[in-house]
């Protein structure tokens, strides 16, 4: 058997792509996702397409965002092995060339109607509030105790009032109601922590999920996580994203407890030479 053969596509030989069957064709979502013929690869053996992937960013992005697509050939699971290593080694070094360094490494998640809706413990009260600064007081407790690589950078960059301003501002930018967000509390009436259901240009999301300091090691984090998905297929979701980094286990627990699978890995960078 010969080596495989990994292949970058161009608009020319974009075709390469379409040699293998559409594993996931009937779902509507993934037949309107358009990707560059230059971010796709194929690994060829003996002139035949036995993996593929394809990496997707929004319309202004420069780089890829994340790797959307990624199937392989009945017993070509090495060969897509050799396709993902050449990609990322190849993404790794245009970053560090770039004056990039790595930031963390986030698993990606997706929860769908067929998994069923996450039971609600109904240990929380939960509730609207209009009031930026009351989530802003909530982001800067919740960072002071936090294993956000993000939120890390952000506060030795800038302290807790960054940390928590920049958590603002994107929820702000995305395009779902404000109305949305919402605080949780305790039945003796404390704050528990907040929950902030989205949409992101991909999306429904799960935006944020984060419990005051004093009120961890309760397991409220799967109540707000269970919350902000129910509120979601409320207003229509008909799927529910979600993300974390890798070293925040006990995040990773609670989404794979309200029934979100893993789904794909996305790794961020940022300038080197700044905090991480």
């Amino acid at each position: 058997m010969t080596d495989p053969v990994i292949r970058a596509l161009s608009a020319s030989d974009a075709h390469l792509f379409d040699a293998l069957p559409d594993p996931l064709s009937a779902r509507e979502g993934h037949r309107r996702t358009q990707f560059r013929p230059e971010w796709k690869r194929v690994a060829l053996r003996d002139g035949e397409v036995v993996a593929r992937g394809a990496w997707w960013g929004g319309p202004d992005d420069s780089e890829p965002v994340n790797i959307n697509w990624f199937d392989v050939a009945e017993g070509e699971e090495e060969a897509g092995a050799e396709l993902l290593r050449a990609a990322a080694e190849a993404r790794f070094a245009a970053a560090r060339a770039a004056g990039y360094e790595l930031l963390v490494e986030r698993f990606l998640y997706r929860w769908t109607p067929e998994r069923g809706l996450p039971e609600r413990p109904g240990r929380l009260r939960f509730s609207a509030e209009p009031d930026d600064t009351v989530f802003f007081d909530a982001l800067r407790r919740i960072h002071s105790v936090t294993l956000d690589a993000h939120a890390l950078r952000a506060v030795e960059e800038g302290g807790l009032d960054q940390a928590a301003q920049e958590e603002l501002d994107f929820f702000h930018w995305c395009p779902s109601p404000r109305e949305w967000w919402q605080i949780a509390h305790t039945p003796e009436g404390d704050l528990a922590g907040i929950h902030i259901p989205a949409h992101n240009p991909s999306g429904p999301t799960i935006g944020f999920i984060g419990v005051v300091p004093e009120q961890r090691g309760r397991g409220y984090a799967y109540d707000l996580l269970a919350e902000c998905t129910h509120l979601l297929v409320e207003q229509g979701a008909e799927f529910v994203s979600g993300a974390t980094d890798r070293g925040n286990l006990p995040m990773a627990a609670n989404f794979t407890k309200a029934g979100f699978p893993v789904i794909s890995e996305r790794i961020n960078f940022h300038p080197a030479g700044q905090a991480a």
